[in-house]
């Protein structure tokens, strides 16, 4: 199970506007026709029922959205570029790599899903450019270009219950006795290298046990599997904490977990643990059984004894984890749980002017994407991008920032004097 990759996103670019007129029999004067480009194919990522790990983001790295087409004669609009989906498992975190996003994207539920990467706008067509005093404009727009975006992709387990301990204690069997799953199961510690879910059934109720890997002291630090298990704890309501009846002292153990799990989040320190005690089927565990059980309660712990490979306490450990279950969700339920909420925020400011050197520099990103058209030159450009400015109320910001009568001025790639 691969639980983090980090790809990188590419919108569809938007199609340019046409520069096109109506050549109709019988039409005088028909004017501008040219219809605008389509827009970029957006880039989205949606939890989806269907896939259960992110081993497809592995293999490959790169992912690009559909191009929007152009637009053509006729006021043709062209077709918008195919957005382009990316399937993860539920519970998947997106992260922006880099950029002022500053936004992680939680998809919690199937069907949740976000717009990693826009597409860019089409451009428009010569159509938009007639006015009374440009009756036949010679200009279009460039689309424009879609986002391109570095972002992580985090699989965070989703279970109700998981079941959390020193490795080798056995939450492998635990897991294969409870419900139909079928870990690895073996006597050295770290069998487990990935979580495992199973469905648990109690009578007509179900839920969902998850078997996170085993850590060590300083798993909060990254050491052993470290964050690898410490992440997926986050997403499970409560936690079965197994302690391996066979240890020297099951008390530290359990101690010791638990720090871990407090110096990582402390929201893992509050987490409801329901405590049991493997291996009493061992006859050393036995005969000291007592023993352990006082050093428990010393530590104000009520811990179940159980034994995951003969099954004996396993039905009522399971039971208890679903009472349990279910007085968190009514609890839950009377509350109301707060959600954060990210406002995407505007790419473009509008129109700017600034000075470098002796020359006015504008910065206007609907305009510096402006084509010209079969039959203009750089004159006629340099008037239809002037035109459309004043319209805009360029001259004022020039007048502010200093411009004068015969000032130069530059708009994109075009120059001239003011």
């Amino acid at each position: 199970m691969f639980d983090k990759v980090s790809i990188n996103l590419r919108a569809g670019d938007g199609g340019s506007g046409a520069v096109s007129f109506r050549h109709e029999k019988f039409v005088p004067y028909g004017g501008p026709d040219g219809g605008d480009g389509g827009r970029g194919g957006n880039v989205l990522v949606r939890a989806d029922v269907s896939v259960d790990n992110l081993l497809k983001y592995r293999r490959r790295r790169v992912f690009r959205a559909e191009n929007g087409r152009n637009g053509a004669g006729g006021k043709k609009h062209g077709r918008n570029g195919e957005d382009l989906v990316l399937k993860v498992p539920r519970g998947t975190l997106v992260k922006y790599a880099t950029g002022d996003e500053g936004a992680v994207i939680d998809l919690v539920e199937v069907g949740d899903e976000v717009i990693a990467a826009h597409g860019g706008k089409g451009g428009w067509g010569n159509s938009h450019y007639a006015t009374s005093t440009n009756q036949a404009p010679h200009i279009a727009q460039r689309g424009e270009a879609g986002e391109e975006k570095a972002v992580s992709l985090e699989m965070r387990l989703i279970a109700d219950v998981g079941i959390i301990g020193y490795p080798n204690a056995g939450k492998s069997t635990l897991l294969a006795a409870a419900s139909a799953a079928r870990p690895k199961i073996a006597e050295y510690p770290f069998t487990t290298i990935e979580p495992v879910l199973g469905t648990v059934e109690t009578g007509y109720d179900r839920f969902t046990l998850a078997e996170v890997p085993g850590l060590i002291k300083g798993a909060h630090q990254g050491k052993g599997l470290g964050h690898s298990f410490l992440q997926h704890i986050l997403r499970t309501r409560i936690l079965i904490h197994l302690l391996n009846g066979t240890s020297e002292s099951p008390e530290d153990d359990l101690i010791k977990v638990n720090q871990e799990l407090a110096l990582y989040d402390p929201v893992l320190a509050k987490k409801v643990q329901i405590v049991a005690l493997n291996k009493i089927d061992l006859p050393k565990v036995r005969d000291r059984l007592s023993l352990i059980r006082k050093d428990l309660e010393r530590a104000n712990v009520k811990a179940r004894c159980i034994s995951a490979a003969t099954g004996e306490g396993v039905p009522e450990l399971m039971a208890e984890a679903f009472r349990t279950l279910k007085q968190i969700t009514a609890k839950e339920s009377g509350s109301e749980i707060s959600k954060k909420v990210f406002r995407p925020v505007p790419r473009e400011s509008g129109i700017t002017v600034e000075k470098k050197g002796e020359t006015f520099v504008i910065h206007a990103p609907e305009l510096e994407r402006v084509i010209v058209g079969a039959g203009a030159g750089e004159n006629e450009l340099r008037w239809q991008v002037r035109n459309q400015l004043n319209r805009q109320g360029v001259g004022k910001l020039l007048e502010k920032a200093g411009a004068g009568s015969g000032s130069r001025v530059r708009c994109g790639e075009l120059e001239w004097e003011w």
